[in-house]
């Protein structure tokens, strides 16, 4: 692999986003809210922009990273980065930084996506009463809002276009949501995939469409792969020590952070995935023939994040250091429209929250709507919102009027 151009950028970057189409890249600093902007040529990484410079470092707890860490999205065409946090909605451009007129306020951070065609910002969640279950849709030209569907995290654009995936999180389980982007409003289809847990990180999909990545979750630092558009899993690793159940020690913390959360990518050549390691290596994984190759980048130096541009770079970050490599040729979409098109036949709308009113697949087996309220058994090896759903069904089959204590029994989708 050949290094492009390698830089000092005077913070640990934890998160990296490049732009979809020109040179620019957004990197977050680890320890302040603070998102710095590169441009990159051929030889040449330039900072030319920042946002929260001036802001406090993050605090020992957990819950102050959580909530002051900014979202942003850049604009699918045009070098406009649009910066959320707990205060305020902002557009950086390489002219200055400027608040967005028409975002209603919020007491909390929201996740910003931009839709395909850059007119519609989204942002969720809502404000106000049951503002969690919904979300805000501002037209960028008008100023106007209207109301979406409830999602949490991200919103990737599925490069034949047309769909965009979304997760819909829950303690015990997480759905990744797949919607038709044709309208300034995400319109939910039926069929969805199911992770167990919590804490996952956008989806990534491949340049060709053919495979996408999820990393998370919360506990078990996990990375899976799936087909698209069968959304059959491929591939399901553990990075770093299994969770040994809470409270956490403190040496398995230290070695689940090891890994960063953002340390996958794909790259140009069709059915390859790139992963950073903490030994600053970056692992060239075959997805179908499962053939692994290690590449020394950072020797010594963990990789904190990592991220592939539209042309076809690799661009990673490790202590301080921001290091563009080449990636070879960048891959073409050809067929990733056909794979939209198969995907949108087999399904239709459905503004169902609930996991028992959806088309589900775990990846391995699938359930139609209505079948998971007939399920009353689950093995240790079920993820735990099966496991759950399960317990809560056999409860109402021996009450079905009410719970032992009186009350009615809650949904069987865990909370």
């Amino acid at each position: 692999m050949q290094t492009l151009a390698r830089m000092r950028c005077g913070a640990t970057l934890g998160r990296l986003l490049c732009h979809p189409t020109l040179p620019l890249v957004a990197g977050w600093d680890t320890d302040r809210p603070t998102i710095r902007i590169w441009e990159y040529t051929v030889g040449q990484l330039r900072e030319i922009g920042a946002f929260g410079t001036g802001a406090a470092g993050y605090d020992a707890s957990g819950y102050d990273r959580a909530e002051r860490t900014p979202s942003a999205a850049w604009h699918p065409t045009e070098p406009q980065l649009v910066i959320a946090d707990d205060t305020s909605t902002v557009r950086w451009t390489p002219s200055g930084t400027a608040p967005i007129d028409g975002v209603p306020p919020a007491e909390y951070s929201r996740e910003v996506a931009f839709s395909p065609d850059g007119r519609t910002l989204w942002l969720s969640p809502n404000d106000g009463e049951n503002g969690w279950e919904s979300s805000i849709a501002l037209d960028l030209a008008s100023g106007t809002t209207s109301t979406g569907p409830r999602w949490d995290t991200g919103g990737a654009a599925h490069p034949g276009g047309g769909l965009v995936a979304t997760l819909q999180s829950d303690q015990g389980a997480t759905l990744v949501r797949f919607s038709q982007d044709t309208q300034p409003v995400l319109r939910p289809l039926r069929r969805a995939l199911i992770l167990d847990c919590d804490g996952y990180q956008t989806p990534i999909f491949s340049p060709d469409g053919r495979h996408f990545a999820i990393r998370g979750n919360a506990y078990d630092n996990s990375l899976e792969v799936f087909d698209f558009p069968s959304l059959r899993r491929l591939l399901g690793l553990t990075l770093g020590d299994p969770c040994p159940g809470y409270p956490y020690p403190e040496e398995w913390l230290e070695s689940m952070n090891a890994w960063s959360r953002h340390n996958v990518a794909f790259g140009p050549s069709p059915g390859v995935l790139w992963i950073g390691t903490p030994e600053g290596a970056l692992i060239e994984l075959e997805i179908d023939g499962r053939q692994v190759t290690e590449h020394e980048v950072l020797p010594g130096t963990p990789v904190t994040a990592l991220t592939a541009a539209a042309t076809g770079e690799l661009i990673v970050a490790g202590d301080g250091t921001l290091v563009v490599l080449s990636g070879g040729p960048a891959t073409t979409a050809e067929g990733a429209t056909d794979a939209v098109r198969t995907f949108l036949t087999g399904t239709a709308e459905s503004s169902a929250t609930d996991i028992d009113e959806l088309d589900l697949t775990d990846g391995t087996r699938t359930w139609q709507p209505g079948e998971l309220r007939t399920v009353t058994e689950a093995s240790d090896s079920d993820p735990s919102w099966l496991k759950i759903g399960a317990t809560m069904n056999g409860l109402k089959a021996d009450h079905p009027a009410a719970s032992p204590q009186g009350k009615p029994l809650p949904s069987a989708q865990a909370r």
